[in-house]
């Protein structure tokens, strides 16, 4: 590989020598290499810069030098980070209990119960930022408020890609993409414009709403009504109400409910609860792929 002798082709033989890891660690990798190279050029102006690249490949470490490292540090993370992982069962019924040993469900649980908030909160800010930047386009502030607006939306995105990590354990970028130096700010707008990254993060925030309503009814609708088939002995023997005069049917006809009809329904739920554990975590993993997908980038600029 050739030495780069400008900042844009270390980073593009950076990018080459990451080929094949993770859009998310391909993003911090070219932001954190292009802020520490062009902080360089700031303290030593008078040096050109493949002079100073010649300078800092010495300490910094070559494109391949640097890829190694960031390969080496995810993967010592990642196991850092990782969660203990839930010992292995071989029989069905082990499987199926051993849903609640995983962390990832308890993550993804409470993920599916936040999204409803998140998804309201990026819904409104996204349509309400549109439709202002629509508004104010005519206007000399409109360029100011469309770029505060779209800064606001990588923040965002930022964030959310935190918690999907942090609850769902899905890789996601730690840092924004770099800015290109050497742009006029017109430039850089129509660079936000025309990034692909830009829409497809308003379309995960648009998504997010629906989304969010969904998981949030179904994980809440599914642990209520687990919760209360599990009560049932307890509301049966202590309930307040008239044994007489309550019915239950089980498709043979309706009969006055005993307390083995309790018992059915305390197994009924403990089936339907951890079925909601499952349900809970193949939509976190559903979610995370959809994370990945519209939040990362692909190409960094």
């Amino acid at each position: 590989m050739n030495t780069p002798r400008t900042i844009a082709e270390y980073l593009e033989q950076l990018r080459a020598a990451l080929a094949g890891a993770d859009p998310a660690l391909i993003q911090d990798a070219l932001y954190d290499a292009e802020e520490h190279l062009r902080a360089e050029l700031q303290e030593h102006p008078g040096l050109s810069q493949e002079d100073m690249l010649a300078k800092v490949v010495g300490s910094y470490g070559s494109p391949v030098e640097v890829a190694e490292i960031y390969r080496d540090q995810e993967i010592k993370i990642q196991r850092a980070l990782r969660p203990p992982p839930p010992p292995k069962r071989h029989s069905l019924i082990g499987r199926f209990f051993g849903v609640a040993a995983d962390p990832r469900t308890w993550g993804a649980l409470f993920y599916m119960l936040l999204a409803l908030a998140t998804g309201i909160i990026y819904f409104t800010w996204v349509v309400t930022g549109i439709s202002m930047s629509a508004g104010l386009a005519v206007l000399i502030i409109g360029i100011p408020f469309i770029v505060l607006f779209f800064g606001t939306v990588r923040g965002l995105s930022l964030m959310e890609g935190r918690i999907v990590e942090t609850m769902l354990g899905v890789r996601m970028p730690r840092r924004p993409p770099y800015p290109v130096a050497g742009r006029s700010l017109m430039s850089r707008i129509g660079a936000m414009f025309t990034d692909a990254r830009t829409w497809s993060t308003m379309l995960y925030m648009v998504l997010m709403l629906p989304l969010g309503i969904i998981y949030f009814t179904l994980t809440v609708t599914l642990l209520a009504v687990s919760i209360a088939f599990i009560g049932a002995p307890l509301a049966w023997t202590f309930g307040d109400f008239d044994h007489e005069l309550a019915n239950i049917n089980w498709g043979y006809g309706a009969h006055v409910p005993t307390f083995g009809d309790a018992l059915v329904l305390l197994v009924v739920g403990v089936l339907l609860l951890f079925a909601t554990l499952h349900l809970v975590r193949g939509l976190g993993r559903m979610h995370g792929l959809i994370a990945k997908s519209l939040l990362v980038s692909r190409s960094v600029n």
